[in-house]
């Protein structure tokens, strides 16, 4: 396992989605409201295309969550795994802000 910068804390909007391009690793970066972080899979397992960063943030229950902006399933940050079709799910992947830095565990 290896730790990767990713991008400067500040750079990561609050509620939204950042696409990172990790090696071979296409990864979704999140930042919540309440500033904690979440790296999931960026491609969508229903589709194929690699938009999960585009989709819209939010919680059901108080899970923090993701609706993939093509056919909006809704995915667990925490988990990966599909609210709507608990089969699927995304990778996820450990993140953590080092200074003013994001960065993102790989293996």
């Amino acid at each position: 396992m290896k730790w990767q910068q990713v991008c400067a804390y500040e750079s990561l909007p609050p509620e939204c989605g950042v696409p990172a391009l990790l090696g071979e690793q296409s990864v979704a970066l999140f930042r919540t409201g309440d500033d904690e972080l979440f790296a999931v899979g960026n491609v969508d397992p229903f589709c194929g295309a690699g938009v999960i960063s585009r989709g819209i943030v939010g919680d059901r229950d108080g899970e923090p969550t993701v609706a993939s902006p093509m056919l909006k399933q809704v995915f667990s940050l925490r988990t990966g795994e599909c609210l709507d079709d608990p089969e699927i799910r995304l990778p996820t992947f450990a993140v953590r802000r080092r200074d003013d830095v994001v960065e993102i565990e790989l293996p």
